[in-house]
């Protein structure tokens, strides 16, 4: 058996030129399409997804939080019922 540490297959330079798109833990775009709605506040909370595609993986909680929040709020206005109707104004004669 060796003592000697086996060198690596290329120039140590080659090492040091891998760039930021060569790393596979680099964020990238997952490349899911967003389907406009028609209704804007619901399709400003989806492009948001958008933003998790330049953030490393632990920084996706904090944009799906985010939609999850203002999604649930649009809902919960399209649910929100008017009060109730204003009563009706007493009948004024006229002398």
């Amino acid at each position: 058996m060796s003592d000697t540490v086996p060198e690596s297959e290329g120039p140590p330079e080659a090492e040091a030129e891998v760039g930021f798109e060569d790393d596979p833990a680099a964020p990238a775009p997952l490349g899911v399409a967003r389907t406009p709605t028609g209704n804007a506040e619901v399709d400003v909370h989806l492009e948001r997804l958008a933003d998790a595609d330049d953030l490393a993986t632990d920084g996706h909680i904090e944009v799906y939080e985010d939609v999850h929040r203002g999604l649930r709020d649009a809902l919960t206005a399209l649910d929100a019922r008017p009060g109730p109707p204003a009563p009706p104004r007493p009948y004024e004669s006229r002398s």
